[in-house]
Formats: C-alpha cells, sequence, structure tokens
C-alpha cells in the first residue's frame, strides 16, 4: 500500500472502514491487557527465585572480614559487594557507595541534597539560587522528571537522537550558570532504547559549563540488561571525564533491581572522592547503614562471579528478547505507511513509537477503549506534556507472548485509524 498522504479521499474512506470492522472485533473481546510499565513478568522472577533460598542461617551472616553483617556498621557497603559492581560495571572499587534498593532513592536524595546543601563546587546550596534549570532528554524517563519537578527546577527539554542527547542543543544550553544538570540513562535509553555514542559521552565530559557545579545524573539502570552477546556497547563515562579532569561532574546510579527483584534489589551510587567526601556526612545522618544481609544473599546467590551474573543476565535477556521480537514482527505491519516510527533496541525494557504528529492521545483513547492500557501519553516529557503528541512508551516485558502479540496487532490498528482521522475522512 501507498502512504496514507498519497491515498485518495476515497481510498483513504474503504481503509477506514475496514480497519474499523477489524478493531470491533477486538474491542468486542472484553480484553485486559497492559503494556504500561517496564516490569518482569513471573517467568523472568522464576529465573531469580533462587535468591530467596539462599542460605542465610547464623554462620552465614559474616562477611569475608568476620563483620557480622546482622548488625549496625559499613555505610559504604560490604567491601566484597563494592568490589562485584565494580568489576560488573567497570567502575573503581572505592568510588561505590552501596545503598538501598532503589537507585532512583538515591538519585531523589543526591538532587534534594544539593537543593539543601550545594554538591561539591557549589558556591551556595541550590535554594540560594535565584533559578536552577535542569536537561530533560526527551522522549525520557517519568520518574526523572517528577523528581526535578517537585524540586521546583525548570526542566529543558532536549531531543533524544539515535545516538544519545542533540549535544549542539546541550552545549549551548550548559554556557547558562542556571543549569545545574541533565538527565542521562545513557544504554537502552527509557524510553527509546537507544544507547550513547562514544562521541556524545566524550562531549558530556568535555562540554564548557557556565554553572561550577554541574552535574551529569548517570542512571545506567540498564547497563547490563542486553538481549544477547552482541549488546550495545557503552564508554567509560569516568575514563572519559578523567582525560578532561571532570570526574566531580559524574554522579553514576544503577541498581539490580530488574537483575534479581524490583524492591528487593542493591542499588549503588558511584562519585568521585571529592563527591563523596561532601555527601556521605549527609548520608551518615539519614541511615546508619544499608541491608548488608542482602548484600550478602546477592554475592552468594551469584556465587560473587561475575562470569555467573553474566550467565543470569543473557538467561533474563532471552527471554525478554522473545517479547521484543513478537511486538517489533508486528509494528512492521506500519512500515511503509508515513505515519509512525519506532526504535528496535538490543537490550533494555522499552520500545519507543512515533505517531504521526498529533495523533498519540488518540491511539491511546482507542486501545483504552479496546480494553489495552498504555503508558500516559505525555509521561516521557517534562510537566506530562508531549509538544508534538506523538510519543508512546510500549513496554513489552510483564505480558505472555500472546498478549504482546494480539495488543500490538491492536495498537497497529489503532495507530492506522488515528493516522486517518487526521488526515480526513
Amino acid at each position: 500500500m501507498n502512504q496514507y498522504s498519497e491515498l485518495t479521499r476515497d481510498e483513504r474512506i474503504r481503509e477506514y472502514g475496514l480497519l474499523t470492522s477489524e478493531y470491533e472485533k477486538y474491542k468486542g473481546l472484553g480484553l485486559s491487557l497492559d503494556l504500561s510499565r517496564g516490569k518482569p513478568n513471573s517467568t523472568q522472577l522464576d529465573i531469580c527465585q533462587g535468591l530467596v533460598e539462599v542460605d542465610m542461617s547464623r554462620e552465614e551472616c559474616y562477611s569475608k572480614s568476620g563483620f557480622d553483617c546482622r548488625n549496625y556498621g559499613i555505610l559504604e557497603g560490604l567491601p566484597e559487594m563494592r568490589e562485584f559492581f565494580a568489576e560488573a560495571y567497570g567502575l573503581n572499587k572505592e568510588d561505590i557507595v552501596v545503598g538501598g534498593n532503589s537507585s532512583l532513592q538515591l538519585m531523589h536524595d543526591a538532587l534534594m541534597r544539593a537543593v539543601l546543601f550545594g554538591v561539591y563546587g557549589s558556591p551556595r546550596p541550590w535554594c540560594k539560587e535565584e533559578r536552577v534549570k535542569w536537561i530533560c532528554v526527551t522522549p525520557g524517563y517519568d520518574r526523572h522528571f517528577r523528581i526535578t519537578e517537585m524540586l521546583g527546577f525548570e526542566m529543558i527539554n532536549v531531543k533524544m537522537l539515535k545516538d544519545g542527547p542533540d549535544m549542539d542543543e546541550v552545549e549551548r544550553l550548559v554556557k547558562d550558570p542556571a543549569v545545574k544538570g541533565i538527565w542521562c540513562i545513557p544504554k537502552y535509553s527509557n524510553p527509546s532504547g537507544n544507547t550513547y555514542s562514544d562521541e556524545v559521552v566524550r562531549r558530556l565530559v568535555s562540554m564548557e559549563c557556565g554553572a561550577p557545579d554541574f552535574r551529569i545524573m548517570w542512571d545506567n539502570a540498564y547497563a547490563i540488561h542486553d538481549f544477547d552477546e552482541d549488546g550495545d556497547k557503552l564508554a567509560n563515562i569516568f575514563e572519559l571525564a578523567d582525560e578532561y579532569g571532570t570526574r566531580d561532574r559524574i554522579f553514576y546510579v544503577s541498581s539490580t533491581s530488574k537483575v534479581t527483584f524490583p524492591g528487593g534489589g542493591i542499588a549503588f551510587i558511584c562519585a568521585s572522592e571529592n563527591n563523596r567526601k561532601q555527601f556521605l556526612p549527609y548520608f551518615g545522618t539519614q541511615v546508619i547503614s544499608y541491608d548488608k544481609i542482602n548484600q550478602l544473599r546477592h554475592l552468594k546467590f551469584f556465587g560473587g562471579s561475575v562470569d555467573n551474573l553474566h550467565a543470569h543476565m543473557m538467561r533474563l535477556g532471552a527471554e525478554i528478547k522473545k517479547k521484543f521480537d513478537v511486538a517489533l514482527r508486528e509494528l512492521d505491519a506500519l512500515k511503509g505507511l508515513g505515519i509512525a516510527e519506532w526504535t528496535e533496541p538490543r537490550g533494555g525494557y522499552f520500545i519507543s513509537l512515533d505517531t504521526m504528529p498529533g495523533t498519540a492521545k488518540r491511539v491511546f483513547e482507542l486501545m483504552k477503549d479496546a480494553g489495552v492500557v498504555l503508558t500516559t501519553v505525555g509521561a516521557t516529557f517534562p510537566y506530562g506534556i508531549d509538544p508534538e503528541d506523538r510519543n508512546i512508551r510500549l513496554a513489552p516485558t510483564y505480558p505472555s507472548l500472546e498478549e504482546i502479540e494480539l495488543a500490538t496487532k491492536i495498537l497497529v490498528i489503532s495507530v492506522k485509524l488515528a493516522a486517518l482521522e487526521k488526515l480526513g475522512i
């Protein structure tokens, strides 16, 4: 078929009628499907079940140094846990501070401290600044945007390209001393699934910033979430930063929330010595120590071996890839029509779908009426506003293969119907 924009009005009316008939059949099924959140399904969780079966009897509750992990102490995390994360993520052990189960909480707290006390290099606490601006790569992660909105930061949209944020625009914006930072999900970004190129990472650490306390919030949530051995490669941001003397610019966070159990994993923040010296005293007023039993449990589950971790992630990746393959196969029905574009990630949890401008809300409405829940349109942008009304985040991980196939078929029909309505029928 020709592109929809090339069809005559009669051809559009005929196509709309056929699609409406097909849509009504699906609508009549009384479905209840959910593609809205990037959650693991039970099959993925079963792969992690051994974590709760690890022997944590009294004799197993001691660290390598003989420390009783049932007690208070070791604020920065068990040395062996820090070493494990360092090897798995290519970081320096001494730069890692192990937290609780949430990297989102670590990011929230880091910015809250910045507001109250500033960060290393701040001339004053950020609450004393006349304005605080923050760069938001869009489409992006709604929970990031909630934090900066809650704190009253002025959020500035910068478009996500295939190789990362539009760096020409970022470099222009950071000349303003009121711009204090940028949200980054550098590998398999939420929701695009794109990975930052080496050049983009280099430009982030080398750019001239007007604010002496500018921060890159490097949320590397999907650093080890490849579908297979042929996953994307991401440059080591600290190694590049060392070439320019900008290590202090980086707050690097990640967690095992989708490596093992959401809500039951382990998060960490990796930062320079100057940053750690500045924020650790505040850490220590908030918590005496985090859950070292859970740290031990994870180490035992993986046998302290990064090779075992990699094998585990390949098992998870193979399961997730099946879901993505089904969704992408169904989306192929939109090819050549000139009404949609989408990403085809090699890892992570999301597919980003861009419909014809001005139609995403209508697609959401059609899907909802047919019993399929999508992420709310606008959630992938600051303030919940997609200026072009076209981005839809797809999360194929939770439903079954059959449910994904069915939901994506309905999605394709909905995208077509919305486009035809926009073009005029």
